[in-house]
């Protein structure tokens, strides 16, 4: 199944109301999946989609944070709900939850606003340092020794190293794109991409082992303007890790360069 095609299940379910979306479900496959749950980007991405559906078009993504609170299964229908918190004259806060057999499963808290007048501005002070991509270092998909969801998602890597190889750095960066491309690339389709990417510290690992997110946080820099085959630069290190839990965050570049947005997350690692 297409993303765009999950995504339009979403966005339907966005736009009803609080009392007609507890009787409304859907269902993604099992191509989708990383281990046991949806593919986290996945999740979080279908929840952004519904929550949009209640926020006015002159107010855009600011922040989203998402906290994986227990698998999301295939084949099984689940609900989503949205709450809007608060809704001020220029921003608007909004949670929604991924709830599947009676329990809640992804939950997602955003901030949307409207541009407003200030004097004030900083410029980006971060620069990519990716190289141009290189298609022929794409990674193919192998059955049974990558997640399922890489059916769908291309990556590129071009810093650190591979999962459970025993490197010496945390840091990991390259390219990534949806194989298939959508109709449009929209914050959506970032959300789930900038989510394609292992932790940083599994590449660390000396054997195969298990790592889960636990939070993350996403912020946009802008209201992307970009093509819908366009290739995405993803950079990210390590800031601190111990006792278990790692500490992560990056940027997400456009293919000229341009910042898009910053992402955060927590790692709980069993090795």
């Amino acid at each position: 199944m297409h993303f765009d095609q999950l995504l339009l299940q979403a966005a339907r379910i966005g736009q009803l109301s609080p009392s007609e979306q507890i009787h409304a479900t859907m269902q993604f496959p099992a191509n989708w999946c990383q281990g046991r749950t949806a593919f986290g980007g996945l999740s979080a991405s279908l929840l952004y989609q519904a929550m949009r559906q209640q926020i006015e078009s002159s107010r855009r993504l600011l922040s989203i944070s998402t906290n994986f609170v227990g698998p999301l299964l295939a084949d099984t229908d689940f609900s989503l709900s949205v709450e809007i918190l608060r809704e001020g004259k220029s921003s608007t806060q909004v949670l929604a939850k991924a709830l599947q057999n009676g329990q809640v499963s992804v939950v997602v808290q955003a901030c949307f606003a409207k541009s407003r007048d200030s004097a004030i501005k900083v410029p980006v002070t971060k620069t990519m340092s990716l190289k141009p991509v290189n298609e022929r270092y794409t990674l193919p998909f192998q059955s049974g020794a990558m997640p399922e969801f890489f059916q769908h998602v291309a990556l590129c890597p071009q810093q650190g190293a591979m999962p459970f190889t025993a490197a010496q750095t945390s840091h990991l960066g390259g390219w990534m794109k949806f194989k298939q491309s959508p109709a449009e690339l929209s914050e959506a389709h970032i959300i789930a991409l900038t989510d394609a990417w292992p932790p940083t510290l599994l590449q660390m690992f000396n054997q195969p082992a298990p790592a889960s997110s636990m939070s993350w946080y996403l912020e946009f820099v802008k209201t992307p303007t970009l093509a819908a085959d366009e290739w995405l630069g993803f950079e990210a290190e390590t800031h601190h890790c111990k006792d278990g839990y790692g500490l992560e965050d990056g940027c997400i570049w456009s293919q000229s360069g341009e910042l898009l947005a910053l992402t955060r997350q927590t790692v709980a690692l069993f090795d």
